[in-house]
């Protein structure tokens, strides 16, 4: 016989609804070395777009764009696709209408 260690469990494990940290959410860690960052007036994108001008003034046009490539989302949105509604007719019916 097993004897039950958890008194307040249910006996079933897994993972619980809610339970866990949320997705996105900052560690303590991190959290601090962002307020050091922004403290000190110093974002990770400032410090992007200020090593990619640097290395583009340099001649460095390679390493500059790949920086770029990495900044680029948090600049520049994504364009977002749209619904096109187009009337279609067929050969002869357009052929009517310009005459």
């Amino acid at each position: 016989m097993t004897e039950n260690i958890h008194p307040k469990s249910s006996g079933r494990g897994g993972a619980r609804k809610g339970a866990g940290r949320k997705p996105g959410s900052a560690t303590k860690k991190t959290r601090e070395i962002a307020d050091r960052a922004a403290s000190a007036g110093i974002t990770p994108l400032e410090v992007m777009i200020e090593t990619m001008l640097m290395l583009r003034k340099a001649g460095e046009h390679e390493k500059a764009a790949m920086i770029a490539k990495d900044a680029a989302p948090y600049v520049h949105p994504r364009l977002s696709s749209i619904d096109a509604k187009v009337k279609v007719t067929a050969h002869e019916s357009a052929l009517e209408e310009l005459s």
